[in-house]
């Protein structure tokens, strides 16, 4: 068994990250499902979500909706209490630097991008909807890089995730306060949860469900989860697949 919470890790929130599976696990074996002990880390993402042993991770939107779809189990779409969001969805906050004269969206036709994959919602699929011709595309890697190469000034604009953005200000505050945000895209639905198909999905679920409601608060508040939303895949399926930069 693996299982993996890969999307908003970091070595700050490890401990959460951890407490948060172990609670987890617990509830899973509680039902007789079996869980490893820990998190697995340091695995490429593509990897683990395609494990047929996998019980548990999160992936993105777009990576669901154009190669996993089909091939995993949707189990439900965690709550960060995005602000102006539904539950359960988010947005990308298109950040330029801060001493940047541009107030529109509209002003950034022709400027530089910087996006972490090509297969990201927030960092790829959100911006492309804006419509904007770009001089330039600069694969980083990283919503943190993307927002690194705009500060430095190897790209004007970058779209990165809104609880990542969230988190930058907590733990890259130097970062974050070079940067600001010039627009907020539309919501659309969060990175959701995944299990390989032949796992108990529905009790993989409640387990979520009832770790969530015993978590402890400080561990709750340092990942800003409110709770597990059913989503269906169809939600995902009808946002559109941009094509690659």
């Amino acid at each position: 068994m693996i299982a993996g919470l890969p999307m908003y890790d970091r070595p700050e929130t490890a401990g959460a990250h951890d407490a948060y599976w172990q609670a987890i696990r617990d509830a899973l074996r509680d039902r007789n499902i079996a869980a490893p002990d820990g998190l697995s880390r340091g695995i490429d993402p593509w990897t683990l979500w395609r494990r047929n042993d996998l019980v548990l991770a999160q992936t993105c939107g777009l990576p669901y909706r154009a190669r996993l779809h089909g091939k995993v189990t949707l189990l439900g779409t965690p709550d960060f209490g995005v602000p102006d969001c539904p539950p359960g969805y988010y947005r990308s906050v298109i950040v330029v630097r801060a001493e940047d004269p541009r107030i529109a969206v509209s002003d950034l036709s022709g400027a530089k991008l910087a996006y972490n994959d090509p297969l990201s919602q927030s960092g790829w699929a959100a911006v492309r909807a804006l419509g904007l011709p770009f001089s330039e595309k600069i694969r980083t890697g990283s919503h943190r890089q993307s927002a690194r190469a705009v500060a430095a000034g190897r790209a004007d604009l970058a779209g990165i995730d809104a609880v990542t953005w969230r988190s930058m200000g907590v733990h890259d505050p130097d970062l974050a306060g070079a940067l600001r945000v010039l627009a907020r895209t539309p919501p659309t639905p969060g990175l959701p949860y995944i299990c390989a198909p032949g796992f108990d999905a529905r009790g993989i679920a409640a387990a979520i469900d009832e770790a969530l409601d015993g978590l402890n608060a400080s561990v709750r508040d340092v990942l800003g989860l409110r709770g597990l939303v059913r989503i269906p895949p169809e939600t995902y399926l009808e946002q559109p697949i941009p094509d690659a930069p």
